[in-house]
């Protein structure tokens, strides 16, 4: 069985983050969604748990973060290509989110990325894998 990660975010408005990532074509896994959590499915192993101020709470001691003012985490997905990059930001941006950092294009690697309705950034980068390693090897 692949290793699977589960990001957990601490959301303002649950409803509001469901409706964004929904209209990016996400899903959520019914079972461990609720009025306090929503099981955001990004891939087979890859899940975000976005749960209420309150809920988040439960599972830490420390103050939470305002992803307003402060970042604590970044959180970056693959894209099968550039177009793909390009197609998920729009669509985040078009759906709530905000820009968050200018795009970044070095050839053998592109990324845009955007901050969803809590403030959370997310970056979607797209690597030619082969082009990069020959970069590395002549040190560029």
């Amino acid at each position: 069985m692949p290793q699977m990660i589960f990001v957990n975010l601490p959301v303002n408005d649950l409803e509001t983050s469901k409706a964004f990532w929904s209209k990016l074509g996400y899903s959520f896994n019914p079972q461990f969604t609720d009025e306090n959590a929503a099981c955001l499915v990004i891939s087979d192993t890859i899940y975000a748990m976005l749960l209420t101020k309150p809920r988040f709470k439960d599972f830490v001691k420390k103050e939470i973060a305002d992803a307003a003012t402060s970042t604590e985490v970044i959180l970056a997905l693959s894209a099968e290509s550039r177009d793909k990059v390009d197609e998920l930001v729009d669509a985040a941006l078009a759906a709530g989110g905000s820009p968050a950092n200018d795009p970044q294009d070095y050839g053998f690697m592109y990324g845009r990325s955007f901050q969803d309705p809590d403030h959370h950034q997310w970056e979607v980068i797209w690597m030619d894998e082969e082009a990069a390693k020959e970069a590395m090897a002549q040190g560029e």
